[in-house]
């Protein structure tokens, strides 16, 4: 049995699962909205609020690991880790607690994702576009079923761009629809940065990932569109409908409370995105990052040389 702890910039995740009859079943998942990454792209750390979130949630999780009986765990940090000054001061206090955390490359992080995505897709010739939204941070790969054709880590997130366009709650339609303009804007000329890479490996099929997406996929979905798909005209046209249910804090079908704060970001990002490399459609994931530690836990075990010798030679596997 194996668990997987993904320390998001947003949400901390962890995922238990067990090797049976040639599948992976997972036997427990659970995960909270630490947002660890609140205020990293002012300040440069962690703050005293969001590091007590995050090791209280360490605790929950190593309360819930004992119940089990773990062959191994693995405990990833990704990119509010990369980018803060005392990041190492939080990582020997979870280690105090009893959980081991590495830092991984926002490309390791990448291709860990592409991994855990097409766990969940049949074979296919199609050169597949896998995007995660996280909170400090956007994965991009293209990939050809095992192979990947491009791995890009973009230094833009949910959680980073709230922080940079919406850093107070208005009232004010006009001022938010510019701040969402402003804010797609500056996400597009982010994506448009490796436009020719993305061009020249070429796409059929596209996928997404994370928690923002999830929740765009719900809104859309409760307004008619299709169930598990997001598609750029659905966005543009519900534009006015979330900035009304931001200014008025009215409710809006398919909107969680607690995701409230990251609608208007992950707007801004996914539409910059999707301009960007002129995706119509694109599918939501429910697998990502979790699932593709676990994946590559199970067919390495143990066999540290072959990790040595991958593309994530910077990560570890810890014994429970």
């Amino acid at each position: 049995m194996y668990a997987c702890i993904d320390l998001g910039s947003n949400s901390f995740h962890i995922l238990i699962g067990e090797w049976v009859e040639g599948r992976i079943e997972i036997v427990e998942r659970c995960s909270d909205s630490v947002q660890l990454g609140e205020d990293v792209r002012k300040t440069g750390s962690i703050s005293p609020g969001a590091f007590k979130r995050g090791l209280d949630c360490l605790k929950h999780f190593k309360t819930l690991m004992d119940q089990y009986p773990l062959e191994q765990y693995w405990a990833l940090g990704t990119n509010t880790f990369r980018v803060t000054d005392n990041s190492i001061d939080f990582i020997q206090l979870a280690s105090e607690i009893g959980i081991e955390i590495s830092t991984i490359s926002g490309v390791q992080e990448a291709v860990l994702i592409y991994a855990g995505v097409i766990t969940s897709l049949p074979e296919s010739d199609q050169h597949r576009l896998v995007i995660d939204i996280g909170g400090g941070s956007t994965e991009v790969v293209i990939g050809h079923r095992h192979s990947r054709l491009l791995t890009e880590s973009m230094a833009i997130g949910s959680v980073a761009c709230r922080d940079k366009f919406f850093p107070q709650h208005s009232a004010d339609t006009a001022l938010l629809e510019t701040q969402l303009n402003e804010a797609a804007e500056a996400a597009l000329a982010v994506f448009a940065g490796i436009g020719p890479g993305v061009r020249k490996a070429g796409w059929q099929e596209a996928y997404a990932s994370s928690g923002t997406v999830k929740m765009l996929a719900a809104i859309c979905q409760s307004h008619g569109y299709s169930k598990g798909k997001i598609e750029l005209d659905a966005l543009i046209a519900l534009k006015s409908k979330i900035i009304k249910a931001i200014s008025e804090g009215g409710e809006l079908g398919g909107l969680k409370e607690r995701r409230r704060d990251l609608l208007l970001p992950g707007w801004a990002v996914l539409v910059g995105l999707m301009q960007a490399y002129s995706v119509d459609c694109i599918n939501f994931s429910a697998t990502a990052l979790r699932e593709g530690m676990l994946d590559f836990m199970v067919k390495n075990k143990k066999t540290l040389a072959v990790m040595q010798n991958s593309e994530l030679p910077d990560v570890s596997l810890t014994d429970n």
